[in-house]
């Protein structure tokens, strides 16, 4: 015989290849029950980790736009307690405007009456002043009817009588 590299034969390279074909076979066989589901839940987890980042990715945005809408409430917050002050001190001034005008309305209505009242004073004092004069008249009148005298003394005691009255009382 002669001599071989490696000492291969025939029956040593069958059983090679039927080992390589068992081997083959056993790898399919292998990745269809052990692999393809050991890929299928890797596959399952990734969806699952990268639904879970979108989701926090997409829960940060929210939180983001919600941040702003806070943001942008504060400040519209701000706009109408300004508003509402606003507001407050605008009926306030009203009010004020419009307590002045009735104590003027008031006022007015109470220096009215005092002058009405007045005039009445005024009108009472001079129907006194008339009355006291028709009763120095009658006295004057009965001095004259009594004395008798001429009329210069008439005119003298009437001219008396005026002084005594005062003439600014006789010419209102």
């Amino acid at each position: 015989m002669e001599p071989r590299l490696f000492d291969l034969d025939l029956q040593l390279l069958s059983d090679a290849v039927l080992m390589i074909i068992a081997i083959f076979v056993l790898f399919l066989v292998a990745s269809y029950f052990l692999f393809n589901p050991a890929r299928e839940m890797l596959a399952k987890r990734r969806a699952k980790i990268k639904d879970e980042l979108d989701g926090a990715a997409k829960d940060k945005e929210d939180a983001s736009l919600l941040k702003l809408q806070y943001e942008e409430k504060l400040k519209n917050i701000d706009k109408e307690a300004e508003e509402i002050l606003g507001d407050a001190r605008k009926r306030a001034l009203e009010s004020e405007n419009k307590i002045v005008a009735e104590a003027k309305a008031e006022a007015a209505r109470i220096i009215d009456r005092a002058k009405v009242e007045a005039e009445l004073e005024k009108q009472k004092a001079a129907d006194d002043v008339k009355r006291e004069m028709v009763v120095l008249a009658s006295m004057i009148a009965g001095k004259v009817v009594k004395a008798s005298i001429d009329t210069t003394v008439q005119e003298s005691l009437v001219n008396e009588t005026l002084k005594e009255i005062g003439e600014s009382t006789w010419q209102s």
